[in-house]
């Protein structure tokens, strides 16, 4: 735990990191207490916005990992199996693309 204060405090969140309104979220959800960690794709970003000028990253650590290789994906579903949210914002059409599914798969069916 972080030692953060609000309504949300003790919630454990993991956010897949994107574009669109799931950093806003997770951005939302650390200004209300919860400890949130936010998982970077391996490699260059999608948009190059340098860390200290990216107002979404506000309140929140991140690790980079390589969802495509055994490891990195073992630590993914290692944060998303102690979190009690999982912010992920991915199309249908591409979830299936990316080792990310399994781990969203394998939060919504519990293991």
């Amino acid at each position: 735990m972080t030692g953060r204060s609000g309504p949300l405090t003790g919630v454990r969140v993991v956010e897949f990191a994107g574009l669109g309104p799931g950093p806003f979220a997770a951005m939302l959800l650390a200004d209300l207490g919860a400890d949130v960690i936010r998982i970077d794709r391996l490699g260059p970003a999608l948009v190059p916005i340098p860390t200290q000028a990216d107002l979404l990253r506000r309140g929140r650590p991140s690790v980079a990992l390589d969802l495509k290789r055994p490891d990195g994906l073992r630590a993914a579903l290692e944060l998303v199996d102690r979190a009690d949210v999982l912010l992920e914002g991915f199309r249908p059409w591409d979830s299936g693309r990316s080792s990310a599914s399994s781990a969203t798969r394998h939060s919504s069916t519990g293991g």
